[in-house]
């Protein structure tokens, strides 16, 4: 018997559950699931805001300060993924998203006390042990409270997390940082100082409430019963898990355009608070002032936008929603490019606001699109496979190459703007690359989304 047909059998029909849980209490899970991925980007991207003076206090060239900020957390996340994900797909999910996101928000208030590079890289290597948990956690329970057509939607709605998280990495990191500002004020009362190390003081310790939250009014929902009728009498082992995923063939598209935006768009954000500092001789402050309200306002409507877009009867054929998506970053990848090349801020500035709200709008549809086309027992796994690919590709390989190129193109000298700027426009068209898997991801949807869940086309459409 194939995996997916054990899988079937185990679960038994497609047919919806009594006990539905309410609409309004799926949609408060909603919203503290979004709660966690806000303060994971927040956690995770503050650092970027703030890289230039961490580089200049610890006296590192651009490769070994993006190194030392990137790599550890990335390895550590990568590296915990799927054991974390192995255990959120057997025990309590709930248990398993609190705890990460009180130990990552510890941790990341350690950054701020580090002294040397050496205490932030293990700091930042906490940080990363703690995120593994909480996105494939997060994912695993929203698919346990939204049925299969509404998935897309929930889990674009559970991606505001994404601008609103950047926002607070951006501008209240920047004006922590300068010293001015409410945020300013509230790292004051909190750190009892303002500056880039008090920046991780004031972000890290709303986690730990939140957490806490989470344990104490979130339920564990049974495990697939929005999918088919009986819960599984068995749980796949991670052999033959990573065997049925290999055979979705979407699905490893999917999961391979995701990265590869992510390494496109995240990986230019992250250095491009440092390349309008060099560049434009702005403050961490002054950066953040450019880039927050476009990750707050433009990524939000992007998001909002996309999220109403898909839930029309038009993208219940979920081959549109990924079309959609190839078409808006292949599309996004031309501004991306003229944001590096131009002199002018203003130019860059108008660029910028069609560029950032890219990097959020297909962050929900893959995730949603990737839970249709995994049984409920794999759907940890599948996510942890993604979040692997993705984060390999803008938390490892952007920094570590947009880094190198910048030390290479100064040839010797210390990195500054015109070397950055060469090293973003190396990176930027591979946004085209990622359209191609978009499209190449349709081919098969279908088929590979009635193996996973056994929901059809026609199911879909008339839900």
């Amino acid at each position: 018997m194939t995996v997916a047909k054990t899988v079937h059998s185990s679960l038994g029909s497609n047919t919806t559950p009594a006990n539905t849980p309410s609409l309004a209490v799926s949609w408060y899970v909603l919203i503290m699931m979004c709660l966690v991925y806000t303060l994971s980007i927040a956690d995770r991207y503050v650092i970027s805001t703030v890289l230039e003076p961490i580089r200049k206090e610890l006296g590192l060239t651009d490769f070994l300060v993006n190194m030392a900020a990137g790599l550890p957390l990335a390895i550590f996340y990568l590296a915990f993924g799927f054991p974390l994900s192995w255990l959120i797909d057997r025990g309590s999910r709930r248990n398993i998203v609190a705890a990460s996101l009180v130990t990552w928000s510890v941790m990341t208030m350690l950054c701020g006390k580090a002294q040397f590079a050496l205490q932030f890289s293990l700091a930042r290597i906490g940080v990363g042990v703690g995120e593994a948990g909480g996105t494939p956690g997060a994912n695993s329970i929203l698919s346990d409270y939204f049925a299969a057509p509404l998935r897309p939607m929930a889990l674009t709605v559970f991606s505001l997390g994404a601008p609103i998280g950047a926002w607070l990495a951006a501008q209240f990191a920047g004006d922590v940082a300068d010293g001015h500002g409410w945020a300013a004020h509230a790292a004051t009362a909190v750190a009892g100082t303002h500056g880039w190390r008090s920046v991780f003081i004031v972000l890290g310790a709303p986690g730990i409430l939140v957490g806490l939250l989470i344990y104490l009014t979130v339920r564990e929902p049974r495990r697939g019963q929005l999918d088919l009728a009986e819960k599984a009498s068995i749980t796949p082992g991670l052999r033959e898990t990573f065997a049925f995923l290999w055979g979705q063939k979407s699905a490893i598209n999917l999961m391979l355009a995701s990265a590869i935006t992510a390494f496109w768009g995240w990986g230019l954000m992250w250095f491009t608070p440092t390349f309008l500092q060099r560049t434009y001789g702005m403050t961490p402050g002054e950066a953040g002032d450019v880039t927050g309200p476009m990750h707050l306002y433009g990524g939000i409507l992007a998001t909002l936008l996309t999220s109403w877009l898909i839930a029309q009867p038009w993208f219940k054929d979920p081959r549109r929603i990924v079309w959609l998506l190839g078409a808006g970053v292949g599309l996004a990848t031309i501004p991306s490019i003229i944001i590096y090349y131009t002199h002018s801020l203003a130019l860059a500035k108008a660029m910028l606001w069609i560029f950032v709200p890219a990097i959020y709008f297909y962050i929900g549809p893959c995730f949603g699109l990737l839970n249709n086309l995994s049984p409920p027992p794999m759907r940890a796994i599948f996510c942890a496979s993604t979040l692997l690919v993705a984060n390999l590709g803008n938390l490892i390989l952007a920094p570590a190459i947009g880094g190198w190129l910048s030390d290479f193109f100064a040839a010797g000298a210390t990195g500054d703007a015109s070397s950055l700027r060469l090293a973003l426009l190396c990176i930027a068209p591979t946004g085209f690359w990622a359209t191609y898997h978009y499209f190449t991801c349709t081919r098969t949807m279908l088929a590979d989304q009635e193996r996973a869940t056994g929901v059809t086309l026609a199911e879909t459409q008339s839900a």
